[in-house]
């Protein structure tokens, strides 16, 4: 098992899980983060701490989707270890559907 991160961070970008992860397997993107699969630990201790509610268990049905963006994305985007301040726009977007679709970026964010 390991925790993904899902549509629901898209645009929100909420980045208290990051100081959370004792093994800093967050990786950031232009509008999201996602977690490496093979660095997580499966603690747990990401999940709580995500306002928006986007960080599950991959164990939970219908997330291979969010497993196989996480593994390919980790690979791509920089690493973070450090929080920063999220979007100003961050509250108007969460919970919104369709986010994957409607604003998903495959840009890198600046990382550490």
């Amino acid at each position: 098992m390991t925790y993904v991160v899902t549509d629901n961070c898209i645009k929100c970008k909420y980045m208290d899980c990051i100081e959370v992860c004792p093994v800093d397997c967050f990786y950031e993107g232009e509008n999201m983060l996602v977690i490496h699969p093979d660095e997580c630990i499966d603690c747990g201790v990401c999940e709580p701490e995500c306002p928006a509610d986007a960080i599950k268990p991959d164990t939970e049905p219908g997330l291979d989707k969010w497993l196989q963006i996480n593994t390919e994305y980790a690979d791509k985007w920089p690493n973070i270890t450090a929080k920063k301040e999220p979007p100003a726009d961050a509250k108007s977007f969460d919970g919104e559907a369709g986010k994957f679709e409607k604003y998903f970026s495959p840009e890198p964010g600046e990382g550490d």
